[in-house]
């Protein structure tokens, strides 16, 4: 079975193609082919299927490492995104794949870099289901209140501007008792951001996944609570792998611009195949 691995600022994912699978991606497969030692690693598979409908040029399914399936992911997106022009998937400079947020619409601006609509942001939404209109509340984690802005951009991220502290937080410890609060059923990103002017310094603790060098949809979070603040659009947002820049409308429709590139092609060797076969 071929496999691609791309990456987006350090945010790394196995492209396949669902036509190539001999058996359904189940949990423990997603979680074997994931693993950095037994497997090929990475953040998450991206599974790509040619789109019943017309309108889309693919259908795109994101799965964590844990063997969840995300809602959207932006970087991810972008990796799907280019993947599907270089392989002739479609020869169209805009066009819309569908995920299970909803449709997506990407405008390729060269080999490597993409923008990417990726709707309205809402702060209140099902995964903050007893939450303000306006997304904002406060939790307990790590032996500390947070103050913190709930933003649904495909998937909930829990914002935290954190100030002069961000650099010194241990997401290891305060990260896991967010995504899981009791406040968010379905768990949460969690970004801790700083703002300067039009520039939003992020850490992103990604939900099934842990700490990360990058989120788009994580920065979009970030930059969305920022903008909510005050912080004028465009918002360039500095993350551990890089930047990324989002735009934000008055209705806070979001656009996302940034980078993707392949790491390696290959194929899954007949004892790989066999092992993830035996796992059912």
């Amino acid at each position: 079975m071929k496999f691609e691995k791309w990456q987006a600022l350090g945010n790394d994912y196995v492209i396949l193609e669902a036509g190539d699978l001999p058996w359904e991606l189940t949990e423990l497969r997603i979680q074997r082919i994931c693993d950095p030692h037994f497997g090929v690693g990475s953040d998450g598979i991206l599974l790509l299927a040619r789109a019943t409908d017309p309108a889309y040029v693919a259908e795109l399914r994101i799965f964590n490492p844990d063997g969840s399936e995300a809602e959207l992911s932006g970087n991810g997106a972008r990796e799907a995104i280019l993947y599907l022009r270089r392989h002739g998937w479609t020869d169209a400079e805009t066009f819309s794949i569908l995920t299970a947020s909803g449709p997506v619409t990407p405008t390729i601006t060269d080999e490597r870099t993409c923008s990417v609509e990726m709707g309205q942001a809402s702060t209140a939404s099902k995964d903050f289901p007893d939450g303000a209109p306006d997304g904002l509340g406060t939790l307990t984690s790590g032996d500390r209140d947070w103050k913190f802005q709930h933003v649904s951009i495909g998937n909930p991220q829990c914002a935290i501007e954190a100030g002069a502290d961000l650099e010194e937080l241990d997401l290891g410890k305060i990260g896991p008792g967010i995504e899981r609060n009791s406040q968010f059923p379905n768990r949460t990103n969690v970004s801790f951001f700083r703002v300067s002017g039009s520039r939003v310094r992020a850490r992103i603790f990604e939900r099934g996944v842990g700490e990360t060098l990058s989120s788009g949809t994580g920065a979009s979070g970030a930059a969305v609570a920022a903008y909510l603040a005050g912080a004028p659009s465009p918002i360039t947002v500095e993350l551990d792998g890089g930047e990324l820049k989002v735009d934000i409308s008055p209705e806070l429709d979001v656009t996302l611009t940034g980078w993707a590139e392949p790491i390696a092609a290959g194929e899954l060797a007949p004892e790989m195949m066999a092992a993830l076969a035996d796992l059912g």
